[in-house]
């Protein structure tokens, strides 16, 4: 018996965008979301052999004593050093990618979101056959993350968002974009995406 795979959709979107907004209206539709960063921070705190991996690039300080990860210790580590970004990443991504292909070989949906803040980035979007990009003005993002995340100030948000691609270039990789500006409905965008997904 040929075990259907479904087709594998990325999600994706500046901080602020709303994607995870929209994830959620998809979900709604039944589809299955994989939250990549949700499922990074899991598999930071669950998985033994990234575990060990991180403590050996690390030290012993990466984790508390109750085993739960040291994220202000981790965070002063790697936020301003590129280099250590680098070798953070080169342990978690695999072990997500490996955690992604397990979940999809359960899902039975015609096709999955993938839902990630950095899926052009870290070249993950290589792996999937669309994406999708939820796109707004940066004047209502930040707006947005100001109201939402308060304990941020604003130059940790435009330190953030400088790491991130540019809207626009992010909109002519993606399959698809999804306009989330005050103005716009989302609703419709998501639905006419979701018929053309399945057929």
């Amino acid at each position: 018996m040929i075990s259907h795979k479904p087709k594998l959709v990325g999600i994706t979107g500046g901080i602020g965008s709303g994607k995870s907004t929209v994830a959620k209206f998809f979900s709604i539709l039944g589809i299955p979301v994989y939250y990549a960063d949700d499922r990074a921070k899991w598999l930071m705190a669950n998985d033994q052999e990234l575990k060990n991996k991180i403590r050996a690039a690390f030290g012993q300080e990466s984790y508390l004593e109750d085993g739960s990860l040291n994220r202000t210790f981790l965070a002063s580590q790697v936020f301003s050093d590129e280099e250590k970004v680098k070798s953070i990443n080169a342990l978690v991504h695999p072990a997500v990618k490996m955690d992604f292909e397990t979940w999809v070989n359960q899902q039975k949906s015609p096709y999955i979101l993938k839902e990630a803040a950095l899926l052009f980035e870290t070249g993950s979007f290589r792996d999937l056959d669309k994406t999708i990009n939820v796109s707004a003005p940066l004047k209502i993002r930040i707006t947005r993350i100001m109201l939402r995340d308060p304990h941020r100030t604003l130059a940790q948000i435009h330190d953030i968002i400088d790491k991130q691609l540019p809207d626009e270039e992010k909109n002519n990789l993606s399959d698809y974009v999804i306009k989330n500006s005050d103005n716009k409905l989302l609703i419709p965008q998501v639905l006419k995406i979701h018929q053309e997904l399945q057929s």
